[in-house]
């Protein structure tokens, strides 16, 4: 393994075990358990496909890493207080919102894993022209979003109603499921476009993690 290489090795094992810290400290009196493990799962397991992965051999860049890293904090935050829950007053009374829109923002994070997934589709070399790779992204996400609102629905529907209203934070807003979608397909075309211009370059240097 090269030198950048070894960095790379270490840069995604720090950031595991940070993420490992916060998710025990906020596992600790969260404001529903049961809340707590569904919101902890659905970030548990994309965790654990990402160290599978890694142990295959598909390795991501440093700027990948970071930004799921720092969606999944933000996850274990709001599966911590509840989404709607969050302390995000002060963004509320800032912008004379109505409700608490920590939700919406961790659902614009969600596009973050354009980025990964550019590089991935990018690297198979079954895909070309930075172009595809963002439509082919937003996609992805956009079909990821409407899958994962129907599995909350369906806990939501399923578990006590108190814990499936929290689980479901839609605080009031019938149409909370399709702005949801909207901020996830938002956020992987801002990340698509930010991808695309670092990109630019006809032969880019690469990170030292990509396969």
């Amino acid at each position: 393994m090269s030198e950048s290489g070894e960095r790379t090795g270490v840069f995604p094992a720090v950031l595991l075990a940070a993420y490992a810290a916060l998710a025990a400290a906020l596992g600790v009196a969260p404001a529903d358990r049961g809340v707590w493990w569904a919101e902890n799962l659905t970030a548990w397991i994309p965790v654990a496909g990402l160290v599978v992965l890694w142990m295959r051999g598909v390795r991501f860049s440093r700027t990948a890493y970071a930004l799921m890293a720092v969606f999944f904090a933000m996850h274990t935050v709001g599966g911590h207080y509840t989404f709607e829950n969050v302390p995000f007053g002060w963004v509320t009374r800032t912008f004379g919102f109505a409700r608490n829109h920590y939700d919406r923002l961790c659902h614009f994070a969600v596009g973050v894993f354009a980025w990964p997934a550019m590089e991935w589709l990018g690297g198979t070399g079954r895909v070309r022209g930075r172009r595809t790779l963002a439509v082919l992204a937003v996609l992805g996400i956009l079909g990821f979003a409407a899958l994962f609102e129907i599995a909350e629905w369906t806990y939501a529907a399923l578990a006590d109603p108190r814990s499936g209203s929290l689980f479901l934070g839609s605080q009031g807003d019938p149409w909370d499921a399709q702005k949801d979608m909207l901020a996830d397909g938002l956020g992987a075309l801002c990340t698509a476009i930010a991808y695309c211009l670092a990109r630019r370059a006809p032969n880019p240097q690469p990170e030292g993690d990509l396969p």
